[in-house]
Protein backbone atom coordinates (compact mmCIF):
# COMPACT_ATOMS: atom_id res chain seq x y z
CA UNK A 1 0.00 0.00 0.00
CA UNK A 2 2.80 2.38 1.16
CA UNK A 3 4.86 1.55 -2.22
CA UNK A 4 1.65 2.44 -4.27
CA UNK A 5 1.14 5.55 -2.86
CA UNK A 6 4.57 6.09 -3.48
CA UNK A 7 4.17 5.71 -7.23
CA UNK A 8 1.11 7.49 -7.42
CA UNK A 9 2.52 10.79 -6.54
CA UNK A 10 4.00 12.07 -9.69
CA UNK A 11 0.51 11.12 -11.34
CA UNK A 12 -1.17 13.14 -8.42
CA UNK A 13 -3.18 16.72 -9.73
CA UNK A 14 -2.93 17.74 -5.74
CA UNK A 15 -1.36 15.37 -2.69
CA UNK A 16 -2.37 15.42 1.40
CA UNK A 17 0.31 14.81 3.62
CA UNK A 18 -1.28 14.06 7.10
CA UNK A 19 0.75 14.53 9.98
CA UNK A 20 -0.11 13.91 13.64
CA UNK A 21 -0.01 17.44 15.73
CA UNK A 22 1.36 15.21 18.60
CA UNK A 23 4.72 15.06 17.03
CA UNK A 24 7.65 17.28 18.04
CA UNK A 25 9.75 16.63 14.77
CA UNK A 26 9.42 15.45 11.50
CA UNK A 27 9.95 11.76 12.01
CA UNK A 28 11.35 9.42 9.76
CA UNK A 29 8.37 8.25 7.92
CA UNK A 30 7.32 11.68 7.44
CA UNK A 31 10.74 12.69 6.29
CA UNK A 32 10.58 9.84 3.62
CA UNK A 33 7.35 10.88 2.50
CA UNK A 34 8.44 14.64 2.01
CA UNK A 35 11.61 13.55 -0.05
CA UNK A 36 8.95 11.78 -2.53
CA UNK A 37 6.84 15.06 -2.55
CA UNK A 38 10.04 16.83 -3.51
CA UNK A 39 11.11 14.93 -6.04
CA UNK A 40 7.94 14.97 -7.87
CA UNK A 41 7.08 19.02 -6.94
CA UNK A 42 3.62 17.91 -6.72
CA UNK A 43 1.25 20.64 -5.38
CA UNK A 44 0.57 19.12 -1.90
CA UNK A 45 -1.91 20.14 1.24
CA UNK A 46 -0.63 19.60 4.40
CA UNK A 47 -3.37 18.40 7.10
CA UNK A 48 -2.39 18.28 10.42
CA UNK A 49 -4.41 16.01 12.41
CA UNK A 50 -5.36 15.85 16.38
CA UNK A 51 -5.16 19.18 16.78
CA UNK A 52 -7.52 18.75 19.84
CA UNK A 53 -4.90 17.16 21.65
CA UNK A 54 -2.00 19.51 22.08
CA UNK A 55 -1.75 22.99 22.80
CA UNK A 56 -1.47 26.13 20.34
CA UNK A 57 2.28 26.93 20.50
CA UNK A 58 2.89 22.92 19.72
CA UNK A 59 0.97 23.64 16.83
CA UNK A 60 2.22 26.30 15.81
CA UNK A 61 5.93 25.03 16.19
CA UNK A 62 5.09 21.74 13.77
CA UNK A 63 3.70 24.34 11.48
CA UNK A 64 7.09 26.06 10.96
CA UNK A 65 8.84 22.98 10.93
CA UNK A 66 6.63 21.36 7.79
CA UNK A 67 6.59 24.69 6.35
CA UNK A 68 10.41 24.95 6.22
CA UNK A 69 10.89 21.94 4.20
CA UNK A 70 8.38 22.65 1.68
CA UNK A 71 6.22 25.20 -0.06
CA UNK A 72 2.94 24.02 0.90
CA UNK A 73 -0.32 24.98 -0.96
CA UNK A 74 -2.18 25.24 1.95
CA UNK A 75 -1.71 24.12 6.04
CA UNK A 76 -4.99 23.12 7.37
CA UNK A 77 -4.73 22.29 11.29
CA UNK A 78 -7.80 19.26 11.62
CA UNK A 79 -9.12 16.98 14.14
CA UNK A 80 -10.47 13.36 12.12
CA UNK A 81 -12.92 13.28 15.06
CA UNK A 82 -15.48 16.59 13.74
CA UNK A 83 -16.84 16.61 10.74
CA UNK A 84 -16.73 20.20 10.67
CA UNK A 85 -13.11 19.60 8.35
CA UNK A 86 -14.36 18.28 5.63
CA UNK A 87 -15.86 20.78 4.20
CA UNK A 88 -12.87 23.26 4.98
CA UNK A 89 -10.49 20.56 3.30
CA UNK A 90 -12.37 19.80 0.14
CA UNK A 91 -12.87 23.42 -0.54
CA UNK A 92 -9.29 23.82 -0.41
CA UNK A 93 -8.67 21.20 -3.16
CA UNK A 94 -11.12 22.29 -5.47
CA UNK A 95 -9.86 25.89 -5.18
CA UNK A 96 -6.60 24.27 -6.69
CA UNK A 97 -7.66 21.99 -9.15
CA UNK A 98 -7.78 22.83 -12.87
CA UNK A 99 -10.95 21.93 -14.80
CA UNK A 100 -10.82 18.43 -16.74
CA UNK A 101 -12.78 16.66 -19.12
CA UNK A 102 -16.88 15.63 -18.13
CA UNK A 103 -15.46 11.69 -18.95
CA UNK A 104 -19.35 10.70 -17.63
CA UNK A 105 -22.82 12.01 -17.99
CA UNK A 106 -23.61 15.05 -16.04
CA UNK A 107 -26.70 13.31 -14.81
CA UNK A 108 -24.87 10.07 -14.26
CA UNK A 109 -24.70 9.24 -10.31
CA UNK A 110 -23.16 6.04 -10.51
CA UNK A 111 -22.41 2.91 -12.50
CA UNK A 112 -22.98 0.67 -9.42
CA UNK A 113 -26.30 -1.36 -9.25
CA UNK A 114 -28.84 -0.97 -6.65
CA UNK A 115 -28.01 -4.23 -4.70
CA UNK A 116 -24.17 -3.18 -4.58
CA UNK A 117 -24.70 0.00 -3.59
CA UNK A 118 -26.90 -1.36 -0.84
CA UNK A 119 -24.18 -3.28 0.41
CA UNK A 120 -21.88 -0.62 0.34
CA UNK A 121 -24.57 1.67 2.75
CA UNK A 122 -24.75 -1.44 4.99
CA UNK A 123 -21.07 -1.92 5.23
CA UNK A 124 -20.37 1.53 6.07
CA UNK A 125 -22.62 1.73 8.72
CA UNK A 126 -22.09 -1.60 9.94
CA UNK A 127 -18.00 0.03 10.36
CA UNK A 128 -19.34 3.22 11.71
CA UNK A 129 -21.43 1.37 14.83
CA UNK A 130 -18.66 -0.80 15.57
CA UNK A 131 -16.11 1.83 15.38
CA UNK A 132 -12.66 0.13 16.89
CA UNK A 133 -14.01 -2.91 18.10
CA UNK A 134 -14.17 -5.32 14.47
CA UNK A 135 -11.57 -4.00 11.55
CA UNK A 136 -12.57 -4.02 8.26
CA UNK A 137 -12.44 -7.72 7.44
CA UNK A 138 -16.62 -7.57 7.11
CA UNK A 139 -18.01 -8.74 3.86
CA UNK A 140 -22.00 -7.69 2.71
CA UNK A 141 -24.16 -10.28 0.56
CA UNK A 142 -27.77 -8.91 -0.53
CA UNK A 143 -29.60 -12.07 -1.11
CA UNK A 144 -32.91 -10.69 -1.74
CA UNK A 145 -34.39 -7.39 -3.10
CA UNK A 146 -37.84 -6.61 -3.63
CA UNK A 147 -39.82 -3.46 -4.99
CA UNK A 148 -42.77 -2.33 -2.64
CA UNK A 149 -44.81 0.42 -2.32
CA UNK A 150 -45.33 1.78 1.75
CA UNK A 151 -48.48 2.42 3.41
CA UNK A 152 -48.13 6.24 2.28
CA UNK A 153 -47.60 5.43 -1.20
CA UNK A 154 -44.08 5.70 -1.18
CA UNK A 155 -41.68 2.60 -3.08
CA UNK A 156 -39.22 0.85 -1.04
CA UNK A 157 -36.92 -2.04 -1.10
CA UNK A 158 -37.35 -5.00 1.10
CA UNK A 159 -33.78 -6.04 1.61
CA UNK A 160 -32.16 -9.30 3.08
CA UNK A 161 -28.47 -9.25 3.78
CA UNK A 162 -25.96 -11.64 5.52
CA UNK A 163 -23.04 -9.61 6.95
CA UNK A 164 -20.17 -12.16 7.07
CA UNK A 165 -16.85 -11.58 9.12
CA UNK A 166 -13.01 -12.83 9.30
CA UNK A 167 -13.26 -14.45 12.96
CA UNK A 168 -15.98 -16.09 14.64
CA UNK A 169 -15.37 -13.74 17.79
CA UNK A 170 -16.36 -11.22 15.63
CA UNK A 171 -20.16 -12.14 15.34
CA UNK A 172 -20.84 -11.87 18.77
CA UNK A 173 -19.38 -8.11 18.52
CA UNK A 174 -21.72 -7.01 15.59
CA UNK A 175 -24.96 -8.86 17.15
CA UNK A 176 -24.44 -7.06 20.46
CA UNK A 177 -23.95 -4.00 19.09
CA UNK A 178 -27.24 -4.47 16.62
CA UNK A 179 -29.44 -4.85 19.70
CA UNK A 180 -28.15 -1.83 21.58
CA UNK A 181 -29.29 0.19 18.42
CA UNK A 182 -32.52 -1.48 18.14
CA UNK A 183 -33.43 -0.72 22.18
CA UNK A 184 -32.75 3.11 21.28
CA UNK A 185 -34.71 3.26 18.44
CA UNK A 186 -32.22 5.11 16.32
CA UNK A 187 -32.05 3.91 12.65
CA UNK A 188 -28.33 3.93 11.73
CA UNK A 189 -28.85 2.95 8.41
CA UNK A 190 -28.78 6.51 6.83
CA UNK A 191 -27.52 6.03 2.77
CA UNK A 192 -25.10 8.50 2.07
CA UNK A 193 -26.64 8.85 -1.36
CA UNK A 194 -29.20 10.97 0.26
CA UNK A 195 -31.80 7.83 0.92
CA UNK A 196 -32.60 6.00 3.91
CA UNK A 197 -32.49 2.54 5.14
CA UNK A 198 -35.18 1.02 7.61
CA UNK A 199 -33.90 -1.98 9.40
CA UNK A 200 -35.77 -5.37 11.34
CA UNK A 201 -32.47 -7.47 12.66
CA UNK A 202 -32.06 -11.06 12.95
CA UNK A 203 -29.52 -13.51 13.71
CA UNK A 204 -28.56 -16.80 12.68
CA UNK A 205 -26.39 -18.85 14.12
CA UNK A 206 -24.09 -19.83 11.44
CA UNK A 207 -21.35 -17.48 11.76
CA UNK A 208 -23.18 -15.01 9.95
CA UNK A 209 -25.47 -12.63 11.00
CA UNK A 210 -28.89 -11.62 8.90
CA UNK A 211 -30.88 -8.00 8.81
CA UNK A 212 -33.84 -7.37 7.34
CA UNK A 213 -33.97 -3.84 5.48
CA UNK A 214 -35.86 -1.43 3.23
CA UNK A 215 -34.77 1.15 1.52
CA UNK A 216 -36.87 4.14 0.59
Amino acid sequence: MVETSFSSIPDSDIVLFMVEATSKNIGKGDSLILEKIKESKRKTILLINKIDLVEKESLLNLIKLFSEEYNFLAVIPISANQTKYKETILNEIEKNLNEGPAYYNIEEYTDQTIRQLAEETIREKALELLDQEVPHGIYIEVEKMKLRKSKTGEKIYDIEATIYCLRKSHKGIIIRQKRQHAKTNWNPCKARHGKKLRSKNKSQNMGKSKRRLARK
